[in-house]
C-alpha cells in the first residue's frame, strides 16, 4: 500500500491508496511543492511618453530596440529572445505581439506558470496622450525593487526617445 501526502486547502493529509502509482504520487508531490513555493504577484505600471506610438513600438518590441534601453544585447530565434546584461543572460519565449500595441514575454525560468511580462501602448482618445503601461509579476518582497527598475528603463528609454 502506498502513503501519500498531498496539499489541500494548506492543509496537508495523508492518504493510503492503493490505485496510486509513482506516476500519481509525483505529480501529486509537485503540486504540493509549486502551492508551498512562494508565489509571486502581478503589478502594473504606466509612463507617460511623449513620442509617436509606432517609433515607440520599435523600441519596445525588436532586438534592436530593447538593446538601446532594455539589457545591453538582445538576439532573438523565432519565439525565443535572448537578453543579455553584462556578461549574464536570461531567455524569454515570445507569448504574444499585436503590431503597434503590445509585446508579451514569459521568461523560460517561469516556463510552467502563468507569469509574464508585458509592454502596452495606450493612446487617449482624445488627449492622443502616449502612455507606455507595463504588466509584470514578482515575489512580493521584491515588488518595491522591480517598480524601481521599470522606472529605471523607462527613464532609459525616454532619453534616448528624446521624451525625457
Amino acid at each position: 500500500m502506498l502513503h501519500c501526502v498531498f496539499w489541500e486547502r494548506h492543509e496537508l493529509r495523508k492518504i493510503n491508496n492503493p490505485s496510486f502509482g509513482r506516476k500519481e504520487l509525483i505529480s501529486i508531490l509537485a503540486l504540493y511543492l509549486s502551492q508551498t513555493m512562494e508565489s509571486k504577484v502581478k503589478y502594473e505600471m504606466e509612463f507617460p511618453i511623449h513620442v509617436s506610438p509606432s517609433l515607440l513600438f520599435q523600441y519596445i518590441s525588436t532586438p534592436s530596440g530593447m538593446s538601446e534601453w532594455y539589457a545591453d544585447n538582445v538576439n532573438s530565434r523565432g519565439e525565443l529572445f535572448t537578453f543579455i546584461w553584462e556578461g549574464s543572460e536570461e531567455q524569454a519565449e515570445l507569448l504574444s505581439k499585436k503590431n503597434g500595441e503590445r509585446i508579451k514575454f514569459r521568461w523560460l525560468d517561469d516556463e510552467d506558470t502563468d507569469y509574464f511580462f508585458e509592454m502596452r501602448i495606450q493612446v487617449d482618445d482624445i488627449t492622443k496622450d502616449v502612455s507606455l503601461m507595463i504588466t509584470d509579476f514578482a515575489e512580493e518582497d521584491e515588488v518595491d525593487e522591480g517598480k524601481l527598475l521599470w522606472e529605471n528603463m523607462i527613464s532609459n528609454l525616454k532619453h534616448i526617445l528624446g521624451s525625457a
